[in-house]
């Protein structure tokens, strides 16, 4: 190749952008959701991470401590989407569509946060405490239907945990029927609150 003609210059190169600080921290958050939603938290490595997210481990040094902290700030995150989609104090008939649009959103975070991270013993009391809020706040919405006893325990014990393994049963089925998903699952936990009834 020779010199450009005259009249007719050879284009400038394009700067490579820089993302911002706030932005790559994002990069690295949804990579890392997705490589640790691939094979959980033991099994993946900072490398993997990197690679998904095309960056160096320096990299993610910079933006996080460990892999601790980068999986806590995964979970994190999930946490405040999932909080923001669904609300947290009451079940009501907008509570499993937005529960199954919030699973829809992000299905790697939703699994790391009730699927993996609940066998995580270092992350356990994340998941622990989400279910506990989840059996108080259920409880004080099937106390109106289910009298005080050892069945409204054990309803406000097995809903929650039932009501998310439904949507990530659903998810895994590869989200069938969605526009009749949140009804169906509805109607499972309606069994339930039917079976502790008297």
């Amino acid at each position: 190749m020779g010199t450009p003609e005259a009249g007719h210059e050879a284009p400038a190169p394009q700067p490579v952008r820089r993302l911002r600080r706030a932005e790559r921290r994002e990069q690295i958050l949804d990579a890392a959701t997705r490589a640790f939603a691939r094979a959980g938290y033991a099994a993946t490595g900072l490398d993997d991470i990197a690679a998904e997210a095309a960056l160096t481990r320096a990299m993610l040094y910079r933006h996080f401590e460990s892999k601790a902290d980068l999986y806590r700030a995964v979970l994190d995150r999930a946490c405040v989407r999932l909080a923001e989609a669904t609300g947290a104090d009451d079940f009501d008939e907008s509570a499993i569509p937005a529960l199954l649009r919030a699973a829809s959103a992000d299905p790697d975070g939703f699994r790391l946060l009730f699927r993996y991270a609940a066998r995580e013993p270092d992350f356990r009391e994340l998941i622990d405490s989400i279910t506990a809020a989840s059996r108080e706040v259920g409880r004080r919405n099937l106390a109106r239907v289910i009298p005080e006893g050892p069945w409204l325990d054990w309803a406000a014990d097995l809903i929650p945990g039932f009501t998310l393994e439904a949507v990530i049963a659903w998810l895994d089925a590869g989200r069938p029927d969605p526009e009749h998903a949140a009804e169906r699952v509805d109607r499972a936990v309606h069994g339930v609150i039917a079976a502790a009834q008297p």
